[in-house]
């Protein structure tokens, strides 16, 4: 069973996986919250458009690389964006980075997942938005964090997953930010590295 993440809270996700992890996915989902219309009728659903990124950072805290819907693939070939999600519909997570673990170099210490709403529209026009890391080899969900917070926030710094003493783990970091895209974030994601 995975586990439901607080604001602030780490873990390790082999020990939580129960095992070597190889490849992870971060996923990503929302819903844009409806407009109640009058009387419950002529209910309206605008797009939102939100964007998950991945910023790479050495044990400096400088960037090494970005993966994001301008550039899906880091240019090492481990970490790859699965597409740009412009509306939330569907089911499950609108947009996925997968992480091959064992093939991100050496100097990259932390993947930095923040999400930013490209059309500009705050958080209190979303919800059931949430940030999971999934098992690659067998599809199991190990951690959840739910970005729900209502707000006039238009980004979120989601999460950082990091080597620590040769492992794999995962701080939810949930600190809402403003920004089109992840270079926005930059001064928020280097505050929790």
């Amino acid at each position: 069973m995975a586990v439901s993440l607080s604001k602030g809270q780490k873990i390790s996700l082999e020990k939580e996986a129960g095992g070597k992890l190889t490849k992870v996915t971060m996923g990503l989902g929302w819903d844009v919250r409806k407009s109640a219309g009058f009387l419950g009728f002529g209910q309206k659903t605008k797009q939102i458009d939100l964007d998950a990124s991945c910023v790479l950072f050495d044990e400096r805290g400088e960037q090494v690389d970005v993966v994001w819907f301008k550039q899906l693939k880091s240019k090492d070939g481990s970490i790859i964006h699965t597409g740009d999600n412009r509306t939330g519909a569907g089911e499950g997570d609108d947009e996925q980075i997968i992480v091959d673990l064992t093939a991100v170099p050496s100097n990259v210490k932390a993947l930095m997942f923040v999400v930013n709403s490209f059309t500009g529209q705050s958080f209190k026009e979303i919800e059931n938005a949430f940030c999971r890391i999934v098992d690659q080899q067998n599809g199991k969900e190990i951690a959840r964090f739910n970005l729900s917070s209502q707000g006039t926030h238009t980004a979120q710094v989601m999460a950082k997953v990091y080597r620590h003493d040769g492992q794999w783990k995962m701080h939810a970091i949930g600190e809402n930010a403003s920004g089109r895209t992840f270079q926005d974030l930059m001064p928020v994601m280097r505050q929790s590295l």
